[in-house]
């Protein structure tokens, strides 16, 4: 039976094991979103304990879709040098790495990026600061395109794969809720419009990087709101992105975000149910966060064959040797 030690082979890519470092956005590029030498130094740092897989934070497509001034971006072929010395980097720590790509939607400011947001909808995005407006249809292109174009430069820098971000409340997570997408053409109303534009972006970078190329999605299979995407929707949601291309398919939060409601007092794993519904349903590896901090938790629910891989977050923050102290604690020195 696999367990948190165990190797992975994903079209081509080994896993030493199924730890991965998901994305967490540091806030550290500069103002234009370029990598800086913290980056590097962060990242080497963790993947140096023995992570199998790292995704670096999440890096916005578009000037318009960036919700932080210091968000690491993605949008314009300049940054890739930058970025290929991540890669690299990492890389050499005996581990594959890839980059998550995103647009923020309704929870970019126009203070920020100088224009209001846009959404699915004219609505306020739980969690947004102002009231975005709903996306032309020629808009729906270009957004579209920008994801195409963005997981090129991620293949050019030397990824070995990219996670198009659908998750936390962002643009594509948005476009799946139907409290954000009120939407009445064919990019809305029931699951299958609402999943219009995450399966044309899905299908679009697929375009661009090759069959060959490893593409995961990370999913919000869950608003846990009132009136939200619902989990068996969710579960519907990822046949369609795993049919559509999707070779992993990484399980949080949707509107909701990285956290459940008073996720403080549930224990570790709040999102590992909403992950084994998923696994249950696809024919792709499946790795979950949500607030795993023990070793023995993360080999148990790979064990029992409810994910395929952890991600482990704020604990490999506070502790960048929680892959090593892991693999001493249950496989012994």
């Amino acid at each position: 039976m696999a367990g948190l030690f165990t190797p992975l082979t994903i079209k081509g890519h080994t896993l030493s094991n199924r730890i991965v470092l998901p994305p967490m956005a540091n806030n550290m590029a500069t103002e234009r979103g370029e990598l800086t030498e913290a980056h590097i130094e962060h990242y080497v740092r963790r993947a140096q304990a023995g992570v199998g897989m790292v995704i670096v934070e999440h890096t916005y497509i578009r000037p318009e879709g960036r919700v932080n001034a210091r968000q690491l971006g993605l949008y314009d072929d300049f940054l890739i040098p930058g970025l290929r010395r991540l890669a690299e980097a990492v890389r050499a720590c005996d581990t594959i790495v890839g980059i998550q790509i995103t647009h923020g939607g309704g929870k970019a400011t126009s203070d920020l990026i100088g224009k209001q947001p846009t959404s699915a909808s004219n609505v306020l995005v739980p969690g947004a600061a102002e009231t975005a407006r709903a996306a032309t249809e020629a808009e729906i292109a270009e957004i579209t395109e920008a994801f195409a174009a963005a997981a090129g430069r991620a293949k050019a820098a030397g990824f070995d794969f990219v996670e198009i971000h659908g998750a936390h409340g962002y643009l594509l997570s948005q476009w799946l809720s139907p409290l954000t997408n009120q939407r009445t053409d064919e990019y809305g109303g029931d699951l299958n419009g609402r999943l219009r534009l995450p399966l044309g972006v899905v299908h679009a970078v697929r375009e661009a990087v090759g069959e060959d190329y490893v593409l995961l999605y990370r999913l919000g299979a869950s608003d846990f709101m009132p009136g939200g995407l619902t989990q068996e929707e969710g579960e519907q949601a990822a046949i369609a992105l795993a049919e559509a291309g999707v070779d992993l398919l990484d399980i949080s939060g949707g509107l909701c975000g990285a956290e459940i409601p008073d996720w403080d007092e549930v224990s570790q794993g709040y999102f590992v149910p909403l992950a084994a519904g998923v696994r249950a349903a696809v024919d792709v590896p499946v790795v979950v966060a949500g607030g795993i901090t023990e070793p023995e938790f993360a080999d148990r629910v790979i064990r029992e064959q409810e994910v395929d891989l952890v991600a482990i977050g704020r604990a490999m923050l506070s502790d960048p040797d929680w892959a090593a102290e892991a693999r001493d604690a249950l496989l012994g020195r």
